[in-house]
Formats: C-alpha cells, sequence, structure tokens
C-alpha cells in the first residue's frame, strides 16, 4: 500500500533489503530520531521514516546510514517536503 508524502515534512526512505543487510533495528532508528510508532512504517520492500526533525541532526544520522554502508541513492535517500500541498505525493516500494 503506498505510504503518503506530505508537504513541508521531511522524510527518510530505505530499502528494506539494505537496511536488514546492515543490521539495522528499528529500535536504533527509533532511540536516535525519537519517533513515535506512527513515524515509522514498513509497507513491502520500503521503510519510511518521518516526519523528521528540521535540525542539523538529520545530517548526522544521514552521515551515519552512510558508515554502515548504505549508499545514498541506492539505498536510502530523504525527501525535503519542499513541494506546493496542492500537490500529493505516494511512496512505494
Amino acid at each position: 500500500m503506498p505510504i503518503p508524502v506530505l508537504a513541508g515534512q521531511s522524510m527518510l526512505f530505505m530499502r528494506r533489503e539494505a537496511f536488514e543487510r546492515v543490521g539495522l533495528t528499528r529500535e536504533v532508528v527509533d532511540r536516535r530520531l525519537n519517533l513515535t510508532p506512527e513515524e515509522f512504517r514498513v509497507e513491502g520492500g520500503m521503510i519510511a521514516v518521518g516526519p523528521l526533525p528540521d535540525d542539523a541532526s538529520l545530517r548526522e544520522v544521514l552521515d551515519e546510514l552512510e558508515q554502515t554502508g548504505l549508499a545514498y541513492f541506492d539505498d536510502y535517500f530523504e525527501l525535503s517536503g519542499n513541494w506546493p500541498e496542492w500537490l500529493k505525493l505516494f511512496a512505494m516500494g
């Protein structure tokens, strides 16, 4: 089922296979980003995290993902939410 992606809210998307391959867990991501249950969704082969905090810690999180061996764009990417509210986006993997 496609995941709605809201305007004005930054979100992180990861391939589930890549997430599991490097040994990441939901607990680690939850602890790092202080997520609520609704802010970590798994749909098929994709994980959606967000909305994300709008601060410098996001850059650190992206750097940490690269340090685990994940490749930006191939395994994960961040959508800024920088589009008009009338445009509806849905993500699916």
